[in-house]
């Protein structure tokens, strides 16, 4: 029995005995030669486990994949995606905010802004990007990015992964709220077309402010909440162990939101995760990408305007 590895899962952990198994015949080149049936069995074994696994996974499960430890984030998918990358800093009212990554970028004859969270990976990472808990200045160095687009008409391409905006005393004496606001504003006339897209965690005003957009998609194993099923849990039930509760009532699941038109599309991922093929959960975004971009340039601004308006006041509508 192996040791708990806490970059897999609980519920990949039968997955990690498998891997484990493969992994110590692979290290073994004489071993190898002599193993082929054998390696051959495991590694059919693992991709049915995986399979089983990730085909009935509940929205509790879902969310956690969301947050995986070893999850792309937006630097991650920039080399694989983008040809070039500039990154743009500062929001030249107060400082840099590293929780968001700005900055112009190319694939293929298309040119975008790219707006995204960054989490980090290690903790030292995490302390500077401040876990994506983006803080006033980072959404307003958005801002100033996003006015920089529709000055070139450049159109607009955003990553979510928040868990949502910081809370802290500091970013609310610096108007954490206003930013917000002002962002959700700015976004609904921009006269560029906007493609955001959740690649992790999309939480709260954090996410929505840089996700007011012409085409909302979700990555498969992605989540868009309006509060965590944590923070969901504690307030109804009193008891954030009830989490999984939450998160099925949040109904905040891929799925379930484009069967309520909360979101336009959801790009598929590797069978495990985003995280178990990095390479090609970024082949599908970057053609997802370049398809929804030839659809919207075709718009002209005021179609572009106006569906976006109706997009946004349709949100809510519900049935008695």
């Amino acid at each position: 029995m192996n040791e708990y590895d806490p970059n897999y899962l609980d519920f990949e952990q039968p997955i990690l005995e498998l891997e484990a198994k493969i992994k110590k015949i692979h290290d073994d080149p004489e071993k190898t030669a002599k193993s082929d049936k054998t390696l051959d069995k495991l590694q059919i074994e693992r991709d049915n486990l995986i399979s089983k696994i990730f085909n009935n996974l509940s929205d509790w499960q879902i969310s956690q994949v969301a947050r995986h430890p070893l999850r792309p984030h937006t630097l991650d998918y920039i080399p694989n995606i983008f040809d070039n990358f500039t990154e743009l800093h500062g929001d030249r009212m107060f400082g840099d905010d590293s929780a968001i990554v700005t900055g112009l970028a190319t694939i293929d004859n298309y040119k975008f802004v790219l707006i995204g969270h960054q989490k980090g990976r290690d903790a030292k990472e995490k302390v500077k990007r401040n876990f994506g808990m983006s803080k006033p200045e980072g959404y307003r160095k958005a801002l100033r990015v996003m006015r920089l687009a529709e000055k070139f008409n450049l159109p607009i391409l955003t990553f979510i992964d928040t868990p949502g905006a910081y809370p802290g005393i500091d970013a609310e004496s610096r108007n954490q709220s206003q930013a917000i606001a002002e962002n959700l504003y700015v976004m609904s006339n921009l006269k560029v077309p906007i493609i955001s897209v959740v690649i992790g965690e999309g939480g709260s005003g954090g996410a929505l402010a840089i996700g007011i957009a012409d085409r909302l998609c979700m990555l498969q194993n992605s989540i868009y909440s309006v509060i965590s099923p944590e923070g969901c849990a504690s307030i109804l039930w009193k008891d954030s162990k009830k989490a999984s509760h939450a998160a099925e009532a949040l109904c905040i699941t891929s799925n379930k939101l484009l069967k309520f038109n909360l979101i336009d599309k959801i790009i598929p991922e590797p069978l495990g995760g985003a995280h178990r093929d990095i390479v090609a959960t970024s082949s599908s975004l970057k053609m997802n990408i370049l398809s929804i971009i030839d659809e919207l340039n075709n718009y002209p601004v005021d179609q572009l305007l106006s569906e976006r308006h109706n997009k946004i006041q349709s949100y809510g509508e519900f049935e008695e």
